[in-house]
């Protein structure tokens, strides 16, 4: 009775790693074992232990009478092939090759990951080989070389959800206890994530010159336009406004764009700081003013930070406050009014207006 029985026909392992070809034979009675060995080939039968590519990997576990294992270290892509088993006895007739043999595929691991990711996106990374490996692989991943201990979906693949730009960076896939690693792959390849707006810090106060910069991680590189509130004002990754003034305050944004989408900034607000201006004195009457009356001037002033407001007649500081009132007035009130605004940037002084207090004249009958 001749019979000959591998573990497997099939095997799928991992570059790198120590093969275990199970196998086990019988044999007529009255024949002696004279040589057993395995080979790869189906033809000259060269023992592998007598192979310089084999020689220092291969180690044979069988008894030579029964049990044919073996064993093969360091295994790589060179080292896929069919195996075989033979065996020669002392007799002519008494050579056996077991057939069909074993096939071994010796496969690395690649990762997998989607072509095209925008940030929000739930992604699936998957650690893939060539074929199916024969023992049962618990997977590990890394991000930039350091273990990530969460978020692993199946066994093979790793669950990113909502993806972040902080997801973004080299992957790789390993084999637990086996210290064998897939190679780096960038992700994502391809990306689109919302812009960021540099605000620039400090005071701005007209005639300054401020630059708004906008960065996006985005794959292929964006196109960047600027806008104030909904009006286009500019492109580049760089926005400058030089001698700035008050009529430029307001929300700016960009815009990040490439084939895979778009997506906009938050807004910063410009709040521009400017000197007063524009400063006048109003008179809350336009009649006749007469001793006993009630006048009411008023200063209007444009400015930022809002100024303050003093009042003078002739070079006397007589008030402060945007309102000067005079109650029951008198011909002593008769003169020139000012008003000074003042703010940190600077100040400013309103026109003159004048006072005329008319007598009040009793007539006599």
């Amino acid at each position: 009775l001749l019979l000959m029985i591998y573990g497997s026909s099939h095997i799928c392992a991992i570059k790198g790693s120590t093969v275990t070809i199970y196998c086990a034979y019988k044999y007529p009675t009255g024949y002696e074992i004279g040589k057993a060995f395995w080979t790869k080939t189906n033809g000259c039968y060269q023992d592998l232990l007598e192979d310089p590519e084999y020689s220092q990997r291969l180690q044979y576990l069988g008894d030579k009478q029964q049990n044919c294992t073996i064993r093969l270290s360091h295994v790589t892509q060179k080292d896929s092939h069919m195996y075989y088993f033979r065996f020669i006895t002392y007799k002519p007739d008494g050579k056996w090759t077991g057939k069909p043999g074993v096939n071994l595929t010796v496969t690395d691991l690649q990762v997998e990951s989607p072509e095209r990711v925008t940030e929000g996106d739930s992604v699936r990374l998957t650690c893939k080989s060539s074929c199916a490996l024969t023992d049962r692989a618990t997977y590990v991943w890394y991000r930039n070389s350091q273990p990530l201990t969460e978020r692993r979906d199946r066994n093979n693949q790793l669950l990113l959800q909502s993806v972040r730009r902080e997801d973004a960076g080299r992957y790789s896939c390993a084999v637990k206890e086996r210290n064998l690693k897939s190679p780096d792959v960038q992700f994502p390849s391809k990306s689109l994530v919302p812009p960021s707006l540099y605000d620039p810090s400090g005071v701005i106060v007209e005639g300054d010159s401020v630059t708004l910069s906008c960065s996006s991680d985005s794959n292929p590189p964006a196109e960047i336009s600027w806008f104030k509130e909904k009006t286009s004002v500019g492109s580049g990754r760089n926005y400058s406004i030089s001698n700035i003034s008050s009529d430029h305050s307001g929300e700016y944004k960009c815009k990040s764009s490439n084939i895979h989408g778009q997506k906009y900034s938050d807004a910063v607000t410009l709040n521009i700081l400017y000197p007063p201006r524009s400063v006048s004195v109003s008179i809350s009457s336009s009649a006749e003013i007469v001793e006993g009356d009630s006048v009411t001037l008023i200063c209007s002033s444009d400015s930022n930070p809002p100024a303050e407001i003093s009042w003078f007649k002739g070079g006397t500081f007589v008030g402060s406050g945007r309102i000067y009132n005079i109650s029951k007035i008198s011909s002593d009130h008769s003169g020139e009014y000012k008003c000074k605004s003042r703010n940190k940037h600077g100040e400013k002084y309103s026109d003159a207006v004048t006072l005329n207090v008319m007598c009040e004249f009793m007539i006599l009958q």
